[in-house]
């Protein structure tokens, strides 16, 4: 039997970790060091990251802010992005709609481990969002709680507010971008 188109389309996350030296060990000894202990199926991208600015990432991190969440990002998280040295992106395994909240969580935990370890900004490339890195944090927490409540619904809505943007309008709809990765299907609606 043919998988479901749905079943054949396997997202995952891309994560954008941005470093204050012009020296990418640090930080990709702390994401091989994560991946080694909890983010199972996570991989250093070698292609792309760099030890070097790239002077794409102010704009780049500008539309991606969240702008849902009230004090999601703050001047400092501006300045980081500005003034960053590096950039690290990390790829997450392949998701099914049976395992994307957990990997989606993993993630959160993985951004949360790469800010400790002195990631300066972290943008979730797969649908475009972008927090500052203390809402990064606080996601983090959150999840850690609802994990240990072994609360799911409330654990898929944190990875949800995560990674998710929400929503997006045009003349005649609204969308969101980033549902899938929680497995959950993307809104659209018409206005």
């Amino acid at each position: 039997m043919e998988p479901s188109a749905s079943e054949a389309v396997k997202p995952r996350h891309v994560l954008c970790f941005l470093g204050k030296d012009r020296d990418l060990t640090k930080l990709s000894d702390a994401a091989s060091d994560a991946i080694r202990e909890f983010a199972n199926g996570f991989s250093v991208d070698e292609t792309y990251s760099q030890a070097e600015p790239d002077d794409r990432m102010a704009r780049s991190f500008d539309v991606c802010w969240d702008r849902v969440e009230p004090g999601a990002w703050t001047e400092a998280d501006e300045a980081a992005v500005a003034g960053h040295r590096s950039v690290l992106y990390v790829l997450g395994p392949p998701m099914t709609k049976n395992n994307a909240v957990t990997v989606s969580t993993g993630a959160l935990f993985l951004v949360a481990h790469m800010i400790d370890k002195g990631a300066v900004a972290v943008k979730g490339e797969s649908a475009g969002i972008a927090n500052g890195l203390a809402r990064w944090k606080q996601l983090a927490l959150q999840a850690a709680a609802v994990l240990e409540a072994d609360d799911v619904l409330a654990q898929r809505r944190i990875c949800r507010l995560a990674f998710a943007k929400r929503p997006l309008s045009a003349k005649e709809y609204l969308e969101s971008v980033g549902f899938h990765l929680v497995g959950l299907p993307e809104v659209y609606v018409p206005i």
